[in-house]
């Protein structure tokens, strides 16, 4: 079985007046794991649909309202469709665990190495590396990235150990 931990980056919340910026996805296969990002030009439907090759499911957080939809709206791909998914949004709020990723990630005690980056501060990282050609700032929006795909491993397996996950 493949797992998929999916994260996206956008410009903004609608997907009628923003783009994605990056696409990572980590692979979990027989406890292989493998990192894997879609950047700039690199998004798109079928460079996507080859990534998630062989995926069962994908685990999200809030990706029913957001990451799928707006992949969906941008890229024309349904991935709920095609793949498994499990918003682990969802079974946090089975155990009391509300906010977004960071302040569930914080509340069970799971550490980030960029706690200064959110959401904001990505779109800020994509324009400036867009407008000021500052590769820097591109190089640490695809870390956070990185980080967010990876902790929702993190935050599955622990949500796992509390028999909340039912997939």
């Amino acid at each position: 079985m493949i797992e998929a931990y999916l994260d996206i980056e956008t410009t903004g919340l609608s997907p009628v007046d923003s783009i994605i910026t990056v696409i990572g996805v980590l692979l979990l296969e027989d406890k292989q794991e493998r990192f894997v990002q879609l950047v700039d030009d690199s998004v798109t439907a079928e460079n996507l649909l080859h990534m998630l090759s062989g995926v069962d499911i994908i685990y999200t957080y809030n990706g029913s309202r957001f990451d799928l939809p707006f992949i969906c709206a941008r890229l024309g791909v349904d991935l709920v469709q095609n793949f498994g998914h499990c918003d682990l949004m969802y079974n946090c709020w089975e155990h009391h665990l509300y906010g977004g990723l960071k302040r569930v990630e914080q509340k069970l005690g799971i550490k980030r190495k960029m706690p200064e980056i959110d959401g904001l501060a990505a779109v800020r990282l994509w324009w400036r590396y867009v407008n000021d050609y500052d590769e820097n700032a591109l190089k640490v929006l695809c870390e956070y990235n990185q980080e967010d795909a990876s902790n929702l491993k993190i935050l599955k397996n622990k949500l796992h150990k509390s028999r909340c996950i039912d997939v």
